[in-house]
């Protein structure tokens, strides 16, 4: 299936999606509306984008409406346990009475934008004729298991609460990761081609609507950091944000798709830890002998990340390693960057060697790193909190240049390693330009992208943010 924006020059040329919107599945984060008047119950279209952040045994619902009293009626898009694509209607409690849709496919991949489009008539006496479903412009074939003639929809009912991110009646049924271009037609059949269409390289990529929405009809661009609900199609139909604030919108969209940690290729090293993730794949909890790394891993060019500390660093056994690695979850031996302190020797990681007094102090909670990757150079500078962080005759930055280990002769991921060591555990947050936590400066790199702490030009050197927009100019 053609995965859409790698940063082509066709997709940036085209229609621009700005702005997405994170949701924390264990922050219970959701947007929601009721309307107060009854559209269409029997034809509808819905279009989003969704890159997906935590996977796991929860349902993670797209869109859900569900009648306030038991047996449910309700209407869902979500991910089920196993990742498929479910689409289902359920009256009086039971799926037979409505209808069922379940992918053959399985949407597991953290690193990329899918396009989900639906259109459906339940006045059809059969699901060919009353059932549309495409993922990145790809139509979903699987028959489906129930089609009920009239099985009333619920999405569009007066009293009826509309949820975007969460089950109505469980705050542990959220949707994790990102959303974007959000449609809901109230009352018309649209084709998937009225929102995207495939680029001169085969990749689906949006496309402007142009179309009217109907009585609940609604867009949301996440546009406006202050009122992240913000209906934009003109219906004033707008939904009400909880547990979502202005750190919760990001730049991260279905055409400049940025680098996030990887949720799905994590390693234990012998330990049944493994890493969990919040905050769209930037927040990250470890602990003994686990391992991640990001998404995006380019292998030329310069770039910078930055890496906030949420704890002060003690000596354990010198782990956590933080830092870049060729290696997708490598170990210990892989890494290029730091490692905890041994008293007041500020270690440094090459490989597989320590380097004894490489930083200049010890690490603090709170404290934001800058991390200058030159991988035309084979080098890595690293800053605290703006400041130079090299000790004395590291100042160049560690280097690799002489080769390490045919496995990491060259590096691009992003890299958290933990030792097997049950006193290891921290709570850290990447930020590749599009941050979990909030900047009080606000600098963007020379090509305008990002949004970090501290300037990502380093003594008159351009260092820039792992997009696929940079990334397919100089990675």
């Amino acid at each position: 299936m053609p995965f859409p924006v790698l940063g082509s020059n066709s997709a940036v040329a085209g229609y621009e999606i700005d702005n997405a919107l994170t949701f924390n599945d264990d922050g219970n984060s959701y947007l929601s509306r009721t309307p107060s008047s009854t559209g269409s119950r029997t034809i509808a279209t819905v279009s989003f984008w969704v890159k997906r952040g935590n996977l796991g045994s929860k349902n993670y619902y797209m869109l859900e409406a569900s009648s306030s009293t038991s047996p449910f009626n309700m209407t869902r898009v979500r991910f089920s346990d196993n990742d498929e694509l479910v689409v289902d209607n359920t009256l009086n409690g039971n799926a037979a009475n409505g209808f069922y849709f379940q992918s053959d496919r399985r949407y597991r991949d953290p690193s990329a934008w899918y396009h989900i489009f639906f259109s459906i008539d339940v006045t059809q006496a059969n699901a060919t004729d009353g059932w549309l479903l495409y993922v990145n412009g790809v139509q979903q074939t699987k028959a489906l298991t129930y089609w009920t003639q009239n099985a009333n929809l619920e999405l569009s009912q007066s009293s009826v609460q509309m949820n975007i991110g969460r089950r109505h009646d469980n705050s542990t049924e959220n949707f994790d990761g990102y959303l974007a271009e959000y449609h809901y037609i109230d009352g018309t059949r649209k084709l998937y081609t009225d929102f995207g269409e495939f680029n001169d390289n085969g990749v689906w990529i949006p496309k402007e609507y142009e179309g009217t929405y109907g009585t609940n009809g609604f867009f949301l661009q996440f546009q406006n950091s202050g009122a992240l609900g913000t209906d934009t199609s003109g219906n004033g139909n707008n939904f009400t944000p909880t547990n979502l604030t202005a750190t919760d919108q990001t730049t991260d969209s279905p055409t400049n798709n940025w680098a996030t940690m990887n949720s799905v290729h994590v390693s234990s090293h012998g330990s049944s830890t493994l890493p969990t993730f919040s905050e769209g794949n930037l927040k990250i909890a470890m602990s003994d002998g686990s391992s991640t790394s990001s998404s995006i891993a380019p292998s030329s060019g310069k770039w910078y990340v930055e890496y906030k500390q949420s704890e002060n660093t003690a000596d354990n056994q010198g782990y956590p390693i933080v830092g870049i690695s060729a290696t997708l979850g490598g170990t210990a031996g892989d890494v290029i960057g730091f490692r905890t302190p041994s008293g007041t020797n500020y270690r440094g990681q090459l490989g597989t060697s320590s380097i004894d007094n490489a930083f200049l102090s010890a690490r603090q909670a709170g404290d934001i790193f800058g991390f200058y990757i030159d991988l035309d150079n084979s080098t890595l500078i690293i800053h605290k909190n703006g400041s130079t962080y090299m000790n004395t005759g590291y100042t160049g930055g560690l280097d690799w240049s002489g080769g390490l280990t045919t496995s990491n002769s060259q590096t691009g991921f992003f890299h958290f390693y933990v030792q097997s060591n049950t006193s290891n555990a921290f709570t850290d947050e990447v930020n590749f330009g599009n941050p979990s936590f909030s900047i009080s400066s606000g600098n963007a790199d020379a090509n305008g992208f990002g949004n970090f702490e501290y300037s990502p030009t380093l003594s008159g050197t351009n260092y820039y943010s792992l997009c696929t927009k940079n990334l397919a100019e100089y990675g």
